[in-house]
């Protein structure tokens, strides 16, 4: 199989996505940092371009995060074949595990609050590059956790309050407010 490497820009500056041709990873994986990339192969090699700063999987895709320091100009062209040559040579993002339906947990509340969160909200906020986990609920307040190209976004609150709460509100009355939590 021919691996096929294109990029989409994000609603974040700092981060680009890498779509290849070939599930990577069945979830996702974050590692927001150099020193949590010790057990992922595949991370830790990105990691060693000084102008990585961080490394989301999930899917069919990457997202790197670069330094603000650097140009995408300068160095998408060098992530591109790098992303091409880790798929090919099959370098471990992680060890695989067996696919599993998400479990939800909670009151009847918060199972409706995830199993939205799953069906209609993590589709789209994959589409950008990033993804979203729920945290809790309580008093009225969803509390998530946005990863990727979501973590330090500048659309992020928008897309939060305006996205992910409206509809969460429209769908189950209790909710009140949906509020990130900061990593």
């Amino acid at each position: 199989m021919t691996i096929n490497v294109y990029t989409e820009q994000t609603p974040n500056p700092a981060t680009m996505k890498f779509m290849v041709n070939k599930l990577l990873i069945n979830g996702s994986e974050d590692f927001a940092t150099k020193e949590s990339a010790e057990h992922s192969p595949f991370a830790k090699e990105l990691f060693k371009f000084n102008f990585v700063s961080g490394v989301f999987f999930a899917s069919n895709f990457v997202t790197i995060t670069k330094t603000d320091d650097t140009d995408w100009a300068d160095v998408e062209a060098i992530l591109k074949e790098f992303v091409k040559g880790a798929v090919e040579s099959e370098l471990k993002i992680k060890e695989a595990t067996a696919e599993e339906a998400p479990a939800f947990e909670g009151s009847e509340t918060e199972i409706k609050i995830q199993q939205i969160l799953h069906d209609y909200v993590r589709p789209a906020v994959e589409q950008d590059g990033g993804a979203i986990t729920y945290k809790s609920f309580d008093e009225g307040v969803v509390t998530v956790e946005l990863r990727g190209s979501c973590s330090g976004c500048p659309s992020s609150t928008i897309t939060l309050k305006s996205g992910i709460q409206n509809l969460l509100q429209r769908m189950v009355p209790e909710v009140t407010e949906v509020v990130s939590e900061a990593l």
